[in-house]
């Protein structure tokens, strides 16, 4: 064997397993890479993630140029993350109970501002058995330090190694927040994508307990939902 043709198998060799890992470590440098730029005070933000997925039917309440790019599932999906002391837990665990589930990070601004109303919603809702479990894209230590500082009294999973395929789950692909409203049964409601306020979480929980209560059927829940919304919240231009 030549000495060139030596030195290209070798380079053969090496290089398949660097592709690899740039293929592989590519998500996590644009998640890091993301969390390391200033933050814009927008209703959301962007990780930036170098995917393309395939375009599929996003749910109406959610306003236009926030929508997510995969169809929203019906059931809540199965999903198993970390909870602050370790414990795996899964979105299931709450079934029976109307569910409000926040994806979220340490250093997203708008997800921040949505910590004191989320508590708030907790506490007022406790005669529905509301329950507010947030998903957290982000780093362990930083979420500890977080949630322990500001109080944070509802159940926060962890999801620095899922949290990113959790969001996908839902249709979701690089937007937070966003927030899932499901019925008793684990039905998926609606799901609101960027910063929650408190007349369209007030809104949509009670299609929520109309659902759960069934005076309203899910399909017309989310109609009216759809509807309150864009009322709340007009497009540009139509207001």
């Amino acid at each position: 064997m030549s000495d060139q043709h030596a030195a290209s198998t070798r380079q053969a060799r090496i290089g398949l397993p660097a592709i690899l890992a740039v293929l592989l470590g590519s998500a996590a440098v644009g998640f890091i890479a993301y969390r390391l730029l200033p933050q814009p005070r927008h209703a959301y933000a962007v990780i930036k993630l170098p995917t393309q997925l395939p375009q599929g039917t996003p749910d109406t309440a959610v306003p236009a140029q926030q929508q997510p790019s995969r169809k929203i599932p019906l059931q809540l999906p199965e999903i198993r993350l970390p909870s602050i002391d370790g414990t795996v837990r899964r979105l299931a665990d709450w079934k029976g109970r109307p569910l409000l589930v926040n994806f979220w990070a340490t250093w997203c601004e708008p997800c921040r501002r949505e910590i004191p109303l989320l508590k708030t919603l907790r506490r007022e809702h406790a005669a529905d058995r509301l329950e507010i479990v947030g998903i957290a894209v982000d780093y362990p230590k930083d979420v500890q330090k977080y949630a322990h500082a500001q109080g944070i009294d509802y159940p926060i999973l962890i999801g620095d190694q899922g949290g990113l395929a959790a969001a996908n789950a839902f249709g979701v692909d690089t937007v937070l927040p966003f927030s899932v409203f499901a019925d008793q049964q684990g039905r998926v409601v609606t799901l609101k994508v960027g910063e929650l306020h408190q007349d369209e979480a007030e809104l949509i929980l009670e299609r929520v307990r109309e659902v759960d209560a069934g005076k309203l059927s899910l399909e017309l829940a989310r109609e009216q939902i759809s509807e309150g919304i864009r009322r709340l919240r007009p497009a540009p231009g139509t207001g």
